[in-house]
């Protein structure tokens, strides 16, 4: 029979390991966790990239967790609104309009690069051997972008050339998301776009540094290409990271262990590390909201201006 008695002796018990009662229930809520992934490349890259991580934290935390590839930047922010995303993979701009909406998440890890932080920025590319050098020379031409909820891919290119002196829809003769990192710089290398944009963390580590290491960018007459075959006419201020956010609702003791287990992968799993970036970042450090504050600014004034718009 269970008495009061027995049940203060089992408290009892749990506090002397530091382990309270609340956090032996999570894994009964949470027998398999969602870790989803914004599309920065192709879906089977995708796959390839995190799959190792994703086995990682199933065994870090003690439970499966299931990789999902987010068709587009809104899957993950509606996932986890929904509850069905425990650990979502953001960029700046898209954790800062998740928050913005109402989606309870906290950041808690931030990809530390080989500059020794963890922004980025955002450039625009052109052709080498295209005519165009500079921002000016790309009047009424045509530019892609990535995906509305972009960091790099969108917001801010939008926020940063407007205060250069160019309002993008009005600037360029046609603007349209090509849906991921990867199809940005293929529209460009097809000639389906004069320019693109896409994420720069250094000289040696960015998207096309990434796709060209892959082997997978050609010219239109299927050529391979290298980096001198392209040119950099635009690079923004740098932004804050990409983060892990997760669920605000989930326990504490779990929120900490998803945390603690995600700072310790560079040394904890270096393989799954490493085919994160292709062995380019550094490690992994803390993140909050307030990193994000700057983004969240640049956001709402990229909305007052398409309001008026």
């Amino acid at each position: 029979m269970i008495t009061r008695r027995t049940l203060a002796a089992a408290a009892a018990a749990l506090a002397l390991l530091g382990l309270p009662a609340a956090a032996q229930d999570w894994k009964a809520k949470y027998p398999e966790l969602t870790l989803a992934v914004i599309p920065a490349e192709n879906a089977s890259g995708t796959v390839e990239r995190y799959t190792p991580l994703a086995g990682y934290l199933g065994k870090a935390l003690g439970v499966p967790v299931k990789l999902r590839v987010a068709s587009d930047y809104a899957a993950v922010i509606e996932g986890q609104r929904a509850g069905n995303i425990q650990i979502g993979y953001y960029g700046a701009a898209s954790l800062s309009r998740a928050v913005m909406t109402g989606v309870k998440i906290e950041p808690v890890a931030s990809p530390k690069h080989e500059t020794g932080i963890s922004g980025y920025y955002s450039v625009v590319y052109v052709l080498a051997s295209s005519p165009y050098r500079t921002v000016a020379d790309l009047k009424d031409k045509n530019l892609a972008l990535v995906d509305p909820n972009s960091t790099s891919g969108n917001q801010a290119p939008r926020f940063f050339l407007r205060r250069a002196g160019y309002d993008v829809d009005k600037f360029f003769g046609k603007v349209f998301f090509a849906g991921s990192h990867e199809n940005a710089v293929l529209a460009l290398t097809q000639g389906t776009a004069d320019a693109a944009a896409n994420f720069w963390n250094s000289a040696a580590d960015n998207n096309l540094a990434r796709m060209l290491t892959k082997g997978i960018v050609k010219d239109a007459q299927g050529r391979p290409m290298t980096k001198d075959d392209f040119r950099i006419v635009f690079k923004s201020d740098l932004l804050p990271g990409d983060a892990y956010a997760v669920l605000s609702s989930l326990p504490d003791d779990l929120k900490a262990k998803i945390r603690d287990a995600l700072l310790a992968l560079p040394t904890a799993d270096k393989a799954a590390f490493d085919r994160l970036s292709d062995g380019k970042d550094l490690g992994i450090i803390p993140a909050t909201i307030q990193d994000y504050q700057p983004v969240i600014d640049m956001l709402r004034f990229n909305d007052e201006q398409r309001k008026k718009s």
